[in-house]
């Protein structure tokens, strides 16, 4: 590279130290060419802004021959907004060792037409010379944006399904708890024979749609990633035996033999989703009665290792049902799929249940699987990592090996005073007759206002909160009820119980963090109530006075 003296003009300069074959010999002339050939934009400039020289592609470009814009400044080509950003940039570049490059600015270069392009540069100084390259990335550069506004677009509809979801989630669940709860109650009165048969009928036909309903919304959850696994202790018993007294009640029903088998070291204190894994093992209780028209249900439930530390839990759910072949097998864990298309038909369903399964059983961590004949019967399998939290001995030593839940005896000596704040008439009537049969008083409130104005003049047992109500909301009802506790340190603190058709886990916990202590989810029946009174009564210095059916078993 040849020095020039400063009072030369830039011109000058330019033709001196570039483009002179004369001067600058062979070399000169193949950065000519390469110049030429070069489809990225390539330009040298001086340290004064000026360009020396470019490459024949800005024209293909940007619509600038070499000659309009060797001579010049490039930034007069700059879009007005980019300039404080390119400034930064040349100073950087200017500024730095030789040898360290800046890599990928990107600014706005007006075309020849008016419009502007989008590039992006790299570029290096060599003593008193900036050599940059830029490529065109306009086309990228608006595709990623395109792909950010659509990703954004994809996510507020996810959130608005979701939510839509919610919401109609609560709206069918509303009524659909008058529907249950009222039969329900119908059910525990004397009928006919016809009547008892119609009564187990809308039961059933009940029961269906509240879990149709909340496998879509599993779905749903799922499909936007707000499917949260917990990791809290739990007892083994009490995650499971519920799903198996209800599968054995159904079973029974249907007259099938029903039998569980539990290996020695089937028992103890877990680390794990106890909530998820009552899900789906009555999940696959609920496919093998409802598949199977004779023979029997059989469950199998085995734990590795007795000591603290790591376990792995499996269940095995045997039915001598209908069954399905290898083909339909691969499909089986596919959403909306069921292992035959007449099944559908046979006996109702959406194919949605073991796909939830599956999503569930892979985010514990677990594994499932299935094998089957045609007309012999199927077999599920899931495994799940687990902690132990003690060992089987201490746990027995602990608890006494407890073998079942102790019944809770019939302390009637006084009558139950039970708070309700709910809004919908029907759910209203529900409550009143679950808890009129139990001889209990019951206050009705339409709004959370009402709620708290009752409870601040009276003396209850249990507050029944629903959680959407006009004038004051459940969950400003009850922390207004805590703040009054907070208030009388010589009250005894009443159990509140959220009664609500929200059943998201997010619902849960702004429940807790009201002061709940306890989410019944709408639709609500004699056992949720009931099982659900005694729980919270349990953890409370007031007498339970309710009685405790001995088949009362918690609904999974």
């Amino acid at each position: 590279m040849v020095s020039v003296s400063p009072a030369r003009s830039s011109a000058e300069k330019s033709s001196a130290r570039v483009s002179s074959p004369a001067r600058e010999g062979r070399p000169s002339l193949e950065l000519s060419t390469f110049f030429d050939v070069s489809l990225d934009l390539l330009c040298i400039r001086d340290l004064e802004g000026t360009v020396v020289k470019v490459s024949q592609s800005w024209e293909t470009t940007l619509g600038y021959s070499p000659k309009e814009i060797e001579g010049g400044v490039l930034l007069r080509f700059v879009h007005p907004d980019d300039l404080a950003g390119t400034h930064d940039s040349i100073v950087e570049v200017e500024t730095r060792r030789a040898g360290a490059p800046v890599l990928g600015h990107l600014n706005r270069y007006r075309h020849k037409d008016g419009t502007y392009r989008t590039l992006e540069w790299r570029a290096q100084r060599f003593g008193e010379r900036i050599y940059a390259v830029a490529r065109d990335v306009t086309e990228r550069v608006a595709a990623e944006a395109a792909l950010v506004e659509a990703k954004a677009a994809a996510e507020a509809a996810s959130r608005a399904k979701s939510d839509f979801l919610a919401n109609m989630s609560h709206e069918i669940r509303t009524p659909l708890n008058g529907v249950i709860g009222i039969v329900d109650a119908l059910s525990r009165t004397g009928l006919s024979a016809e009547q008892t048969e119609m009564v187990a009928m809308i039961r059933e036909s009940g029961v269906m749609l509240e879990r149709l309903v909340s496998d879509v919304l599993d779905v749903s959850k799922i499909e936007a990633g707000q499917f949260d696994i917990e990791s809290r202790p739990f007892d083994l018993d009490e995650a499971i035996l519920s799903c198996l007294d209800v599968a054995r009640s159904r079973a029974d029903e249907r007259h099938l033999g029903f039998r569980v088998e539990r290996t020695d070291t089937a028992r103890g204190v877990f680390i794990g989703d106890s909530t998820r894994i009552r899900q789906v093992l009555g999940n696959l209780l609920s496919n093998a009665v409802k598949f199977t028209t004779h023979g029997h249900v059989a469950v199998y439930i085995h734990v590795a290792g007795k000591t603290a530390g790591e376990a792995l839990l499996t269940l095995e759910v045997e039915d001598t049902g209908v069954g399905f072949d290898a083909g339909q097998a691969t499909r089986l864990f596919d959403r909306f799929s069921q292992a035959d298309a007449t099944i559908t038909r046979r006996f109702g369903g959406t194919g949605l249940g073991l796909s939830i399964c599956r999503s569930l059983v892979d985010m514990m961590g677990g594994k499932i699987a299935a094998r089957s004949e045609p007309g012999a019967g199927s077999r599920f399998t899931v495994t799940l990592p687990l902690s132990r939290v003690e060992s089987v001995a201490d746990y027995d030593v602990r608890t006494g090996i407890v073998a079942s839940r102790p019944a809770l005896a019939n302390l009637r000596q006084d009558r139950l005073r039970v708070l309700l704040a709910e809004d919908h008439p029907t759910n209203q009537r529900v409550v009143q007759l679950i808890l009129g049969s139990q001889g209990a008083e019951v206050v009705t409130c339409n709004d959370g206002a009402e709620a708290l104005a009752a409870f601040e003049s009276g003396v209850f047992d249990v507050v029944l909160m629903d959680m959407q109500m006009p004038v004051m909301d459940g969950l400003s009802a009850t922390r207004a009820i805590r703040a009054s506790e907070a208030g009388r340190p010589e009250r005894v603190r009443t159990p509140v119980i959220m009664l609500t058709a929200n059943a998201m886990a997010e619902h849960r916990a702004y429940a807790r963090e009201a002061g709940a202590d306890l989410h019944v989810a709408k639709p609500i029946t004699a056992v949720s109530l009931l099982e659900g009174i005694h729980a919270v009564m349990g953890n409370s210095d007031r007498p339970n006075v309710l009685d405790r059916e001995k088949d009362w078993t918690l609904v999974c």
